[in-house]
């Protein structure tokens, strides 16, 4: 799932926006990686995180910071992209109607295209198979298979390049992840993890990003800088 970072080499880090995927862009940068930040622009109900995702690019030493749009609203079945849908408040059974579908399978293509025309090997997302919501794109089984389909996907991997999928946040609790961004410089107050943040990235406290979060903090012992609707 990951290899040894090489100082010289390029990384195209996904960067929502949120304090996963910022202190994910801080590992990269730690790492020994030049890093290339990928933000997207899928049809979000909250755009402030893309707002977000630039302060932060800046923040923490990338070398170039890309926003690409796709229209994930126009397939719909999100509340992340249908306010018709109402987003959950507290956490239930089975995967949450805030689930969008195909969406890490996307994102991760879109940064796979962009590191082949850059001549990188390496993509990082800050997915999180313990304190998440339950989707079945932030799991080691998805970011494994995702590997082998670079492999046979590009020509890069065609013509014998490997292609390393990071995701060095999947194993690791809200909190460790919230200590570790401490740690890496992430100043969390630039980030905006709520479903539903207004135009100003103010948190809504009540979605269950929102509450996975405050929670994280409490855990993590550290203050909690989110800014409040």
């Amino acid at each position: 799932m990951s290899q040894a970072a090489d100082p010289r080499g390029r990384a195209v880090v996904l960067v929502s926006g949120g304090l996963d995927s910022a202190t994910a862009l801080a590992w990269t940068r730690r790492a020994g990686f030049e890093a290339y930040a990928l933000s997207v622009a899928y049809g979000q109900r909250h755009q402030s995180e893309l707002a977000a995702a630039a302060r932060i690019a800046r923040a923490l030493g990338a070398r170039e910071h890309r926003l690409m749009r796709i229209d994930l609203a126009g397939i719909g079945g999100s509340a992340l992209t249908d306010s018709s849908i109402p987003l959950p408040e507290q956490s239930g059974s089975g995967i949450p109607v805030s689930y969008v579908p195909a969406r890490n399978t996307l994102l991760l293509s879109l940064a796979l295209g962009w590191a082949e025309t850059i001549g990188s090997r390496d993509l990082v997302i800050g997915v999180n198979a313990v304190d998440y919501s339950g989707y079945p794109d932030c799991r080691p089984e998805f970011i494994r298979s995702f590997e082998a389909l670079a492999a046979l996907a590009t020509k890069a991997g065609v013509e014998g390049a490997r292609f390393s999928v990071h995701a060095p946040l999947i194993a690791m609790s809200k909190a460790d992840i919230i200590r570790s961004g401490a740690d890496w410089g992430v100043d969390f107050g630039m980030t905006v993890s709520c479903y539903q943040a207004d135009s100003d990235g103010r948190a809504c406290g009540r979605c269950d990003s929102c509450r996975i979060r405050r929670d994280g903090f409490e855990t993590a012992g550290l203050a909690d800088l989110t800014r409040y609707a």
